[in-house]
């Protein structure tokens, strides 16, 4: 799960528990059923705490299932981060993330289901790997790796294509992971403005494990 600054005494950290607590809970039931009309009752059963704590961090369910999904979509970005750390080709850094999607689908599951479901919604969100991959976008066109000249246009078809890299996967288990994302991470490098040649050789480069 992601992590903030520790909290500072017992009672912050009960406090901090409690919330990712519900946190944890809620993002179990968008992954398994997508369902947010579940009571906060059943919520607070299953995150194993009081019902009357709930309002003690969250206004209301929709501000939980939120936070839910901020935090799903924050721990997204810190794996993908993790993975690619010391890289430096924005080229590279935008086709690692696609490739290592995929694999998410399998050492990741619960992640990558609340992503197909509610990504689009987040596609420009501040957290989790949008803002990441803007980063990466512009600065591929201030050094002239991408020719785009929006890098918050790119990001939509980058962020679509992502979403429905990660549909396939979970609705094609016995597909080839591996080579689908490298495909589709070629194609947007080309229509970024990599040529061809390059855009396959990045694509193919080796990837550290997701274990």
């Amino acid at each position: 799960m992601p992590t903030s600054a520790p909290p500072r005494n017992r009672f912050e950290r009960r406090r901090a528990e409690t919330r990712q607590a519900f946190v944890r809970a809620a993002r179990q039931i968008l992954a398994e059923t997508g369902d947010t009309s579940a009571s906060i009752q059943a919520i607070a059963e299953r995150a194993d705490v009081g019902f009357g704590s709930f309002y003690n961090h969250f206004e209301s369910k929709t501000e939980l299932f939120d936070a839910a999904v901020m935090d799903a979509l924050e721990e997204f970005g810190q794996v993908i981060d993790a993975r690619v750390e010391g890289v430096d080709d924005p080229a590279e850094l935008l086709s690692a993330g696609f490739r290592l999607t995929a694999r998410m689908a399998d050492s990741h599951p619960e992640l990558m289901r609340i992503l197909r479901d509610r990504g689009l919604a987040h596609i420009h969100s501040d957290r989790g790997l949008a803002p990441r991959a803007l980063r990466d976008l512009e600065t591929g066109i201030a050094s002239g790796r991408f020719t785009c000249g929006n890098a918050t246009t790119a990001l939509s078809a980058l962020g679509g294509t992502l979403l429905s890299l990660v549909a396939l996967r979970l609705d094609r288990p016995d597909l080839d992971g591996d080579e689908a994302a490298s495909d589709l991470a070629e194609m947007v490098l080309r229509m970024l403005g990599l040529a061809a040649d390059d855009a396959h050789e990045v694509t193919r480069r080796p990837l550290p494990d997701l274990a």
